[in-house]
């Protein structure tokens, strides 16, 4: 039974990052390789501080980990299989109706105002 609620909360983990457009970005950027934050926030076009709570969120979802290279720290995909997983979900068929919204959007990040999972 332990094994199974581990499981969900993986899974619940994996739905709360990928709720946020953003986060969805950041992790297809680095599914392609480790990059540095001032890099994801102009590939990304938004600001440091915004990434920087969009960072947190994944690294306390644990999808996410920092590896210090110097005196700066890179991000990178927490484990390798996570970009196998990433594209499985892109390349997944999935019905939507475009016109209607998912019933359980909100406006939070990562569910509160910490922006942490």
């Amino acid at each position: 039974m332990l094994q199974l609620a581990t499981d969900i909360d993986a899974l619940a983990r994996f739905g709360r990052a990928l709720a946020d457009p953003i986060r969805c970005r950041v992790l297809l950027v680095l599914r392609d390789g480790a990059a540095h934050p001032a890099e994801l926030a102009e590939e990304l076009g938004i600001s440091r501080t915004r990434l920087s709570n969009h960072l947190s969120c994944l690294r306390d979802c644990g999808l996410v980990v920092t590896v210090p290279v110097g005196r700066r720290v890179r991000y990178e995909l927490a484990d390798p299989r996570l970009a196998h997983a990433l594209d499985d979900l892109r390349s997944a068929v999935i019905a939507v109706q475009t016109d209607q919204a998912c019933a359980d959007e909100a406006d939070q990040v990562c569910g509160n105002e910490t922006g942490a999972c």
